[in-house]
């Protein structure tokens, strides 16, 4: 029974009807995911992962889990929620491949104050798009929906990605030498990181999303900044699987070079990085000089045009650079590993093209 007029969770702000309905609308996206070992469907408690069905014969696991920043603030802003999906998937499974590991599944969590089914399906869309660029099924996931925590059309995303790689090819690896080569895989812009400085440039310039991107005229700011980061693991799966070039891989997300580069390197070693030969895109060089940024702001808050870095042995860098050719990928050779003189893991030689 229940009392006249009494209270409920829908008049409470929650619809519960509302959210699966939506859950209805992304089933195709998500089967479109399916891989060996997922058959990509959602609705139960739990997602299963089938590991001896996707091939691994002694495989350790390798789990990542990320946001998108408040770049999700201009997804929010501009109304133009089919990227950030994307980036969200992005950033877990880049952070997989740079251990050898191969994306198996994704897990994305959707929280706003008050359910729009269409702009979560359009998220959820960008998703399906990223799992399958990177191989991994969309296994399952949760949608919250919390009035008065979010306000107006806010919403956040966090992403959990799982892969695997066999034990013996596990990276970084343990024989980095002075000597390895550095090779640097171009990003598609500022990626997920740094935007809480980019929106205060933004701002401080007065300018509209919808007006045209100062560095990219074609585009607006809006549809330019958010352009998705970019997800290298088919490229380097591939590269890893020609030759056994790859010593260490290092994903270039929040801190730059100088806080991500010494993740993969033993105490002894340093990375000498070419600036020069680093092709900065246009909107770092306008976000430099907009914000009055200095040169060591850039390279610890943004990718600067680099959001993957190689280290391949030295006499086989020219086949990983053969390989991640074939692959798609555009390499650039940035320098080299040698014996650390000094405080920092990361030296830097010449300046960036700002």
């Amino acid at each position: 029974m229940t009392k006249k007029d009494g209270l409920t969770y829908a008049g409470a702000g929650v619809d519960i009807d509302a959210g699966n309905a939506m859950v209805e609308s992304i089933r195709p996206l998500v089967r479109a995911t399916r891989r060996p070992g997922a058959d990509a469907e959602i609705g139960g408690f739990g997602g299963l992962f089938d590991l001896k069905a996707a091939g691994f014969r002694d495989p350790i696991l390798v789990a990542a889990n990320d946001g998108v920043g408040t770049k999700v603030r201009i997804a929010i802003e501009t109304g133009v929620h089919d990227t950030i999906g994307v980036d969200l998937v992005a950033m877990c499974v880049n952070d997989l491949v740079v251990q050898g590991a191969e994306p198996l599944f994704f897990l994305d969590y959707y929280a706003a104050g008050k359910l729009d089914p269409k702009a979560a399906a359009e998220v959820v869309r960008g998703i399906a798009k990223g799992c399958v660029e990177a191989g991994a099924a969309l296994i399952g996931g949760e949608t919250a929906e919390m009035p008065g925590h979010y306000q107006g059309a806010d919403y956040d995303l966090a992403g959990f990605a799982v892969g695997a790689v066999e034990r013996d090819r596990l990276l970084p690896r343990r024989d980095l030498e002075a000597g390895d080569r550095i090779l640097g895989l171009p990003s598609s812009g500022v990626h997920s990181n740094g935007f809480s400085l980019v929106r205060k440039i933004v701002a401080n310039a007065a300018l509209d999303w919808r007006a045209p991107a100062p560095f990219d005229p074609s585009m607006t700011l809006g549809e330019a900044l958010l352009t998705p980061t970019r997800i290298y693991v088919k490229q380097i799966l591939f590269a890893l699987r020609q030759n056994d070039g790859i010593k260490a891989l290092a994903h270039i997300t929040g801190g730059g070079f100088p806080d991500n580069l010494p993740r993969v390197l033993p105490t002894d070693l340093a990375c000498v990085i070419d600036l020069p030969a680093i092709p900065v895109p246009p909107v770092f060089r306008w976000l430099a000089a907009s914000g009055g940024a200095s040169e060591a702001e850039m390279l610890r808050t943004f990718n600067c045009g680099v959001g993957m870095v190689v280290i391949a042995a030295r006499s086989k860098a020219a086949d990983v650079v053969r390989a991640l050719t074939e692959a798609g990928e555009a390499p650039i050779e940035l320098g080299e590993i040698a014996a650390r003189a000094g405080d920092s893991q990361v030296v830097y030689r010449g300046a960036l093209g700002l």
